[in-house]
């Protein structure tokens, strides 16, 4: 796993050993940052939040593309992120530790917003329909979420789908919107 382009160009992310995480793969990350490069400017993108973060490689690759800041959250590999942050040689990043739902509520209660949010949960756990309802319960977003999912899960929010992906028969990522009306 690798930082693909950007300031960060080629940093190979440290993974965590001996947890059940699944980083997004090189090939669907490439795809996935391909098709937000044609629909946003990320030099434009003042903060990025990262829900379910595991290595940090989406933020990452996001604040190497030009993002301004990224908010990392996970329960579990909290010191993996804060090492390729680091070695990344990034000083705009927060990296939280806890239960994404209480981290989401305390972000929204200090007024903070997000220009572009990923949510990568385990999948068939239900945690990518909770964690887009927090969102837009939370009004936590300014812009884009991207939410990856296992491909048996389907989806309801009151975002407007920009286009949905099928890598195979075990992932979708969906990139939402909020509704204009």
């Amino acid at each position: 796993m690798r930082i693909i382009t950007g300031r960060a160009k080629g940093l190979r992310l440290k993974t965590p050993k001996n947890f059940s995480t699944r980083p997004t793969a090189d090939r669907v990350k490439e795809s996935l940052f391909s098709i937000l490069s044609g629909l946003i400017n990320f030099s434009e993108i003042k903060s990025v939040l990262d829900i379910f973060a595991g290595t940090g490689a989406l933020g990452l690759e996001s604040i190497s593309r030009g993002a301004n800041s990224a908010t990392f959250i996970d329960t579990a590999t909290t010191e993996i992120i804060l090492d390729n942050v680091t070695r990344a040689k990034f000083n705009n990043c927060t990296i939280l530790r806890g239960d994404f739902e209480k981290i989401l509520r305390r972000l929204s209660n200090q007024g903070l917003t997000f220009d572009l949010i990923f949510s990568d949960p385990p999948y068939a756990r239900g945690l990518a329909q909770k964690s887009l309802n927090l969102i837009t319960e939370l009004n936590l977003s300014n812009g884009l979420i991207i939410v990856e999912h296992g491909a048996e899960e389907i989806l309801a929010s009151d975002f407007e789908l920009v286009r949905k992906i099928n890598y195979g028969h075990t992932t979708t990522i969906e990139i939402l919107e909020r509704k204009v009306t």
